[in-house]
This record gives C-alpha cells, structure tokens and sequence, in this order.
C-alpha cells in the first residue's frame, strides 16, 4: 500500500465487414511502426456523423481487470470438451453455458450478468494490451503518449471536488496509465486495501500538531497561491494538499477502508475480496468515488491450469477467489439498490488458446476473448455474440456492427453508461490535434454496445 501523506495525490502518474477491420488492423500496425504523428487523419475540424445518445443508465463503475488474460473458454465463453474437468459442472442459464463449478456465486447472480462474446482484442501481448484496454487506443500511437485512463476521463467528466474522495481510486495496484495531459487531479489514487484502515491519515504526533503544521503550511503557501494563475505547478500542489487533507481525521472515509473477519471472509479472504470489499464501501459512502478499478492476477495460465488457478474444487484457486469476490459484490449491489446505478465489467487483455490443453497442462495467448457486464440495468442472463464450438472464430457478432466488439467498443460502452458523450474530442491537448475519447469514434468506426440494454 502506497504511503499516504498531504502530498500523496500529487505523485500519483501521471476484423463479416472486413474492409473496416482490415483498414484498422493495418492502421494500428503502421502507428506502432511509424507512430500516429506520421500518419495522414482527417482535419481536426471534422463534425461527429451523428449526435451522440449515451444510454445513460450508470452513475459508478466498477472495472475489474484481470490481469494475465483469463481464458475465455473456460470462463465467460464456456466450452464443453474432454479435457475440461467434471468439477466445472457446466450449467445453461436460458441457454447460456457457464461454469456452476468454477464460479457458483457469479452463477446465482446470473439473472444480473450477460457475456460478451464477440470481443476480439487487437494484441497478444500482455503490458501492450492492458494499457490499451486502460486507455482505450492504441497505446504505441503517438497520440497515446498524452492518453489518459477511462477512470481519468471520468474524473474529469463526473468528478466532484467537494467531496472529500477521489473519483478514481485504482485498488489493488500501485502503478499504470494515469491522467495523461489531463491535470493530476484526475489521477488515480492508488489504494491495495487489507481492512486495517487507510494508512498514514493520523499524524505520528496528533492531530493537534498536524493541523499546526497544516496551517504553517497553508500560510508558507500564500504567496504562492496568489500567483497561480501564473504558476499551474503551484495551483495544483494546493489542490492536491486539500484533497489529502480531505482524507485525513475523517470518520466517513475510516469507514470504508475498515472492515471485519466476517465481512473479508464473505468476499473470500483474498486481496481480490479485500478490494470487491471496498469498492462496495466506496459506493455506500457517496463520498465522491465514480470509477473504481479493481485488480486481479495473474492469469497468465501457461501451465496447470485446471489443477491450480482454476481448479473448482480449491476454494484458494484464483478461478474460486474472483467468484467469491466479484459474485459477492454483485450480490451486496443488488441488495443494496446500487447496482441499478452502477455498471460493472471484468476483462482481461485477450483470451487464451482453444481445445486440449498445452503440453505443460496450460493454455497460451489466443486473440478472442470474453467480457462480463452486470448492473445499470444490463438485462442478464445472455450472451451477445457467439463463436464457434470451438471459441477460435465468431459466428455471430449479436449487435448491429457486423464486426467482433473492440477494446474502443469497450470504451465508448462505459462512456455511454455514465451518460458521457463518446464522440467528444478536446481542444486542449498540447499537440494541437484535438483529443478523442475514443479514436475514430466520429469516423464510424467504434461505438458502444448498447445491445447490452435492449
């Protein structure tokens, strides 16, 4: 866990239609060889073909990465085989295959939950595909360099600096894509929580001293305040000392970070639950939170893969650990009247290779993979989209792009959700070259997945 001190917020980092498909593959091949800069666009002048109606069902997210790149045969993309083991029990929700076994918790919310299945992702590797998953483009593209994560944009878009929390909080990691050009003030606040409380939001000699200290600070800075309008450097040191000081003394924000035996081993007793944990916390507490990651690795599963990580039978698995996690969640949610408000997605970088298993008993990196999506009323119980018995190629996409569903796709649906205009594009990049939420969203080639709603 990240230390945390006044200044702590401060140093936090900164392919059927194949045409389309085709133009895009080749176009993200050429950006990670020559860079976007070199690359021929459109003028920055150029007008969204449409206005944009997000489906505006959502005020939270909560996003889930897994890390690794979980196999999508054996998870969200069921595939019955005889190298899958009896444990798994295969279950069909309304003709929807899923692994009972291996998640019995997610399978109970299963009326809440609907799969993507139609998602292929652009890369098979793992850092490249993670960020661009995080960031929603190309991450080697020139413009990618500025890029700032989904939970960055939503901060700018829906965050509320009143309130004392920030509205990105990235569990479980320390590290990542961060606001990009956008102000720091929309960077993640890196939190891996263990129940113990927040660290470092008492003062080693009593609040009495620090809020002396506070206030000697607070005087030192006057003048530096006053002169930033001239000194950005400056005006953001202050935001970010006021927004720690937020954290620090308070009872409410105690709260969500404090939590008992009982409550940890319903969500698993695993660093995964600890974080399914407080992300429902954070949700509960109102307390300005709006995008929270979660994650969770590896699954990365090379070898051993139904005797270890997802083996049904060990309540330890990692396969068991993420159902105790996120199926619980789901489950609080919904009792709750949260999840209504608050669109949850698990996914990894890309899926993992089909049929029998590796020679080592595992399962190597495989461009097609699986989603789930539950809450902000996405109707469960579903899949959209289908492959083959196999889970190698799609059969059908199941929405209105006769196309696989892309990472940008992605994008776009969570901007949709919250009610935040996908085809925006800001002025106010240092490049000059107008910044796209989504890229090329206004050309036609991304949009979101609002087939999850009808």
């Amino acid at each position: 866990m990240p230390q945390i001190d006044p200044n702590h917020i401060a140093r936090t980092q900164f392919w059927r239609r194949p045409q389309l498909d085709r133009r895009l593959f080749f176009k993200h091949l050429s950006t990670a060889v020559g860079g976007y800069m070199l690359m021929p666009s459109r003028p920055l002048e150029t007008v969204a073909r449409a206005a944009a109606a997000p489906i505006n069902k959502a005020k939270n997210v909560i996003f889930v990465m897994m890390r690794g790149a979980p196999s999508h045969i054996d998870t969200f993309d069921l595939k019955q085989g005889p190298w899958l083991p009896n444990a798994y029990n295969p279950t069909s929700y309304d003709g929807v295959a899923f692994p009972q076994g291996l998640f019995p918790v997610l399978a109970s919310q299963m009326d809440r939950i609907a799969l993507l299945r139609s998602v292929k992702p652009w890369v098979v590797v793992h850092q490249l595909g993670q960020d661009w998953v995080e960031i929603g483009r190309n991450p080697i593209s020139g413009l990618s360099r500025i890029a700032p994560h989904i939970g960055s944009v939503v901060s700018l878009e829906l965050g509320d600096r009143a309130k004392p929390l920030p509205a990105f909080i990235n569990l479980n990691t320390t590290s990542g894509p961060s606001s990009g050009y956008l102000s720091p003030v929309h960077a993640p606040f890196y939190v891996s929580p263990n129940g113990g409380g927040l660290l470092n939001t008492r003062h080693p000699d009593a609040q009495a001293a620090f809020d002396r200290r506070f206030a000697l600070l607070q005087e030192l800075d006057t003048e530096i305040r006053a002169e930033s309008t001239l000194n950005p450097a400056g005006e953001e040191m202050e935001q970010f000392n006021t927004a720690a000081r937020k954290l620090m003394y308070n009872p409410d924000v105690d709260k969500i970070f404090n939590f008992d035996t009982a409550e940890r081993v319903r969500y698993g007793t695993s660093g995964f639950g600890n974080a399914c944990l407080t992300a429902r916390n954070l949700l509960r507490s109102g307390l300005g939170t709006r995008f929270v990651q979660i994650n969770v690795g590896s699954w990365d599963h090379h070898a051993n893969i139904y005797t270890g990580p997802l083996n049904p039978s060990n309540a330890n698995s990692l396969g068991r650990q993420f159902d105790a996690g996120l199926g619980t969640l789901i489950q609080d949610l919904g009792n709750d009247g949260l999840l209504d408000d608050t669109l949850v997605m698990a996914m990894g970088e890309f899926g993992r290779t089909i049929g029998p298993l590796n020679i080592t008993a595992g399962r190597d990196h495989f461009a097609q993979q699986g989603v789930l999506v539950a809450g902000a009323g996405v109707r469960g119980k579903r899949a959209i989209g289908e492959t083959d018995a196999s889970g190698r190629g799609i059969l059908d996409y199941g929405w209105k792009n006769d196309r696989p569903i892309r990472t940008e796709d992605i994008e776009a649906t969570i901007y949709s959700a919250l009610g935040i205009n996908w085809l925006t594009i800001r002025r106010d990049d240092p490049f000059g070259r107008g910044f796209e939420y989504v890229p090329e969203a206004n050309a036609g080639s991304y949009e979101p997945v609002h087939e999850l709603w009808s």
